[in-house]
């Protein structure tokens, strides 16, 4: 094994998706000629990710391109970016964007970053399946059999699907088994969130007609975006650490006076993004779990919106009966022939149906046990103790600067921890408003460390 690289003034991003390369962005706005970012993306595509790396045309972002920047202390940097790519297409910065041209800017953000100051950036297509950590660095080992000395490292790895459910009958959307349908097979969709609109989007754009049956445990679909102004809320009045059930109540006071005085209720879901995290934070773990349980579903439709566009399309195929809602439990699916036999057991029901689809499509979403996962360089950091889960599974234990915590509770001075994996302490760490402000906070703290 050969070690390549040195401590001095240097971080390893390992993940090259979004978090990776918002992250060496804010390093590199260091004057410092000295610093070193090396960015490790095993699939060799940097600022796509499993986001930023669909192709379909109306596979979109979901936040208008005004809360889009890189940088929030230049909230005008995506816009400017998207007006010289594409001029005069877009009539204001309320609009969605196609997320491979958010790919796009994401890897030009990344160039421009490298060219500020040339030598300090180096990028490599190289999968890191292990971490050392040492008094005065840490090693970065990859799957070649070779090494990098730095001294940090930052997980940046992203969101992680799970396998496919049905014994490997069901696919992935996108995936090498989504092959060309018969435009008049039926199909069926499990999941009805984000997923699934690009799923169903994916059959839109190929024209199919026949029926698409979506199955999920509560039957909700996304809400749709409307440009209104976030409500002005004072933190004095969040009721930060009570229970679910008052802070219910006192958001859906705030909603009904907002409706009476003619207002929107997505002015109150945007005003409190704020103190999203906050929230989160002070509450104990029983009230976080009953949230992920109960909650969170319909927080997550009203939360995480659509285009209007695309929720007016999806929602006419449902009026016109293409696409059936159906509120219930996935049993299990089995071949028949040619076709794949579904079972479905509807909501508040005992009996069974049993569905014929040409396909079944899951879009379940991402996985939320970090101790399934599939990254090789995950698995040997929880079985070494260099990491833990945090208390409910959903992502790694990290401190309140993103540094990892071990399994006897000690807390690393050299790795970090940014984007999905910190979901366990912040829950919202998904988008890319969230995370450009823990990559600035993450840089600037490694920075100044040193």
């Amino acid at each position: 094994m050969t070690a390549t690289g040195s401590t001095g003034k240097s971080i390893v991003i390992i993940g090259g998706g979004a978090s990776g390369v918002l992250l060496a962005a804010h390093l590199l706005r260091s004057p410092d000629p000295d610093l070193r970012v090396t960015l490790l993306e095993r699939q060799g595509r940097f600022g796509q990710g499993l986001a930023y790396s669909a192709l379909a045309r109306n596979h979109r972002v979901n936040v208008p391109a005004r809360g889009m920047s890189a940088f929030a202390d230049d909230p005008d940097h995506f816009w400017r970016w998207l007006q010289r790519r594409e001029p005069g297409k877009h009539g204001s910065s309320w609009t969605f964007v196609p997320r491979r041209l958010y790919g796009a800017y994401l890897e030009d953000v990344l160039r421009e970053a490298g060219e500020h100051l040339p030598g300090r950036l180096l990028v490599r297509s190289e999968e890191a399946v292990a971490l050392h950590e040492t008094p005065n660095g840490v090693e970065t080992v990859l799957g070649n059999g070779t090494s990098v000395v730095s001294q940090w490292a930052a997980l940046a790895v992203g969101h992680e699907t799970q396998p496919a459910r049905g014994r490997g009958i069901a696919v992935r959307a996108g995936s090498e088994r989504d092959t060309p349908l018969d435009p008049d097979a039926a199909v069926m969709i499990l999941g009805s969130g984000l997923s699934m609109v690009d799923a169903w989007v994916s059959l839109a754009e190929a024209r199919h007609r026949g029926p698409i049956t979506v199955v999920s445990r509560n039957g909700l679909l996304p809400k749709a975006h409307k440009d209104v102004a976030p409500l002005a809320i004072d933190a004095a009045d969040v009721p930060f650490g009570t229970s679910l059930t008052y802070l219910a109540r006192w958001f859906r006071d705030i909603v009904r006076d907002v409706e009476a005085e003619g207002g929107d209720w997505r002015s109150v879901v945007d005003g409190l993004r704020p103190f999203n995290q906050r929230l989160w934070g002070s509450w104990p773990l029983r009230e976080k779990r009953q949230f992920l349980r109960h909650v969170r579903p319909w927080w997550n439709i009203h939360r995480h919106r659509l285009p209007p566009d695309l929720h007016a399309g999806l929602a006419r195929a449902v009026e016109t009966g293409q696409v059936n809602l159906v509120a219930g439990e996935f049993v299990g699916i089995e071949r028949a022939g040619d076709l794949v036999r579904a079972t479905v057991r509807p909501r508040g029901a005992e009996r069974r149906e049993v569905i014929e689809v040409a396909r079944v499509y899951d879009c379940g979403g991402v996985s939320v046990d970090v101790r399934a996962s599939a990254n090789p360089l995950i698995r040997q950091l929880i079985q070494s103790g260099a990491a833990r889960p945090d208390e409910m599974h959903i992502g790694l234990d990290v401190d309140a600067n993103c540094a990892v915590v071990a399994s006897e509770g000690r807390v690393s001075q050299r790795v970090r921890v940014v984007g999905p994996l910190t979901r366990g302490r912040y829950f919202e760490i998904e988008a890319v408003p969230d995370i450009r402000l823990q990559c600035a906070a993450i840089a600037n703290s490694l920075l100044a460390a040193h």
